[in-house]
């Protein structure tokens, strides 16, 4: 099997990760909303590839605080998710899940805000993983998820470390979930190893195993 680039999707195959994308978006506003027992509306993701060197900026910056939630994945798909959002947003979960308001959390957490926003990451990334498994028939298991506390060039130059080697260019998913608490936005990095990439597509048909 010939190894691909992500510079070299063609457009077939970008199209089925916007599709991908599409559907775990929307498994995860569901399981959003049985969490918060209301309504969650999503807009329609923003997918695009990016180097990993733009990420900071599109987050607000290399500087700006933020929450990052680690997943690594094992089995037919090998690699790393994260999704990361800024103070005002992880707030803005956090007065969702737990039902009454918060102000914007400051430069510590407690035990239970850590709680609410690891288990809100969990349910992000286990919809994405859902929709990939769905779709593929393939076994992606996910590691417990970590979370992080830290400005945004820092949190982000844990899977440039470990996957810029390979590839220089992540997949970005830029979502907006709205309910009774307010907005959130949050930005889903998939950083699949190339090999995880080539997986799905043959899995699809889209390469010859």
């Amino acid at each position: 099997m010939e190894e691909m680039r992500l510079e070299g999707l063609s457009d077939v195959e970008f199209d089925v990760l916007k599709e991908i994308s599409n559907i775990g978006t929307g498994n995860a506003a569901t399981a959003i909303s049985k969490l918060l027992n209301g309504r969650v509306d999503i807009k329609v993701p923003d997918i695009r590839f990016l180097d990993f060197n733009e990420l900071p900026e599109i987050i607000g910056g290399a500087e700006n605080e933020v929450i990052g939630i680690l997943v690594a994945l094992e089995r037919d798909v090998e690699g790393m998710m994260m999704f990361v959002m800024d103070k005002k947003s992880a707030s803005s979960v956090v007065s969702g899940i737990m039902g009454r308001e918060y102000e914007e959390l400051g430069e510590t957490m407690g035990e239970m805000e850590i709680s609410v926003l690891t288990e809100f990451g969990n349910i992000i990334a286990g919809s994405y993983l859902s929709a990939i498994s769905r779709l593929t028939g393939m076994s992606i298991y996910p590691s417990v998820p970590a979370l992080s506390d830290d400005m945004a060039g820092a949190i982000l130059s844990v899977p440039a470390i470990e996957f810029g080697k390979m590839s220089d260019r992540v997949l970005l998913i830029e979502s907006e979930f709205s309910g009774n608490s307010g907005k959130a936005e949050g930005f889903f990095i998939l950083v699949p190893t190339l090999k995880g990439f080539d997986n799905i597509f043959t899995k699809l048909g889209l390469k010859k195993g």
